[in-house]
């Protein structure tokens, strides 16, 4: 399963998802939903009992339901039981919630709203103004972010043209980066600002989205510069704002 982790939120509260490239499908966190729609205190406890107590639905899961890594509120990546929409609307019918249905409208949106932005990439971008505005985020702020994704989509675009295919290396250059123009790692800002499994950019100030994209932008321009490829893309990434651009 190819994926790619995300967050999504259902009346305030936080639902882990996976997509899955190959089916193209979201999976999502089945201990999440149980605890929105349950109140539980130990949701994986609750579905335990629920499994013993509904023998099919316990078939069911354990033949459809996969065992994904997801991270937790600590940050570590724990495998989790998933479910796309269809197997998780399977699972909300046995759970007896006030919110169940607002739930099954809620997953039939969302569910396929990945399919939709890759068909239409502006509902994407629609989407991620309305919830930065949903934060109480300026215009301005809102801007200044968006500027800054497209400026961080282009060097990584340089990246896979040129030789760096893994992401664990994008995770190492963008660490250098960093560092260079706030002298702390990307996992020291993000618990500089109590964050766990939240995008760090979507809690930085204005100040902080301007540095992180100049450091990129002159990042990407040094690389082109110097026609740095491979290994040797790391060496644009040191002390760009020491080079004449």
């Amino acid at each position: 399963m190819k994926k790619n982790n995300q967050i999504t939120i259902f009346e305030g509260q936080k639902i882990r998802r996976i997509w899955d490239k190959k089916q193209e499908k979201w999976y999502f966190s089945i201990i999440d939903i149980v605890e929105i729609l349950t109140a539980s205190k130990n949701p994986t406890d609750y579905l335990k009992k629920m499994r013993r107590r509904d023998e099919e639905l316990g078939s069911y899961i354990g033949t459809n339901c996969p065992l994904v890594e997801m991270a937790g509120n600590d940050g570590k990546k724990r495998k989790t039981i998933a479910g796309n929409v269809e197997q998780v609307l399977r699972i909300v019918q046995s759970i007896p919630s006030p919110k169940a249905e607002p739930f099954k409208l809620w997953l039939a949106r969302v569910g396929y709203e990945r399919i939709q932005e890759t068909v239409d990439p502006e509902k994407s971008i629609n989407r991620a103004r309305q919830n930065w505005q949903k934060f109480g985020r300026s215009e301005k702020w809102i801007q200044q972010r968006m500027m800054g994704q497209e400026t961080r989509n282009k060097l990584t675009d340089y990246w896979k043209d040129h030789k760096v295919k893994e992401q664990n290396e994008y995770a190492i250059l963008t660490n250098i980066i960093h560092q260079e123009w706030s002298n702390l790692t990307v996992k020291q800002h993000k618990q500089f600002k109590n964050l766990k499994t939240e995008n760090l950019r979507d809690h930085m100030t204005e100040a902080e989205l301007i540095f992180t994209a100049l450091a990129e932008l002159s990042t990407r321009q040094i690389a082109e510069r110097k026609k740095a490829e491979g290994s040797s893309i790391k060496h644009s990434c040191l002390s760009p704002h020491q080079n004449q651009i």
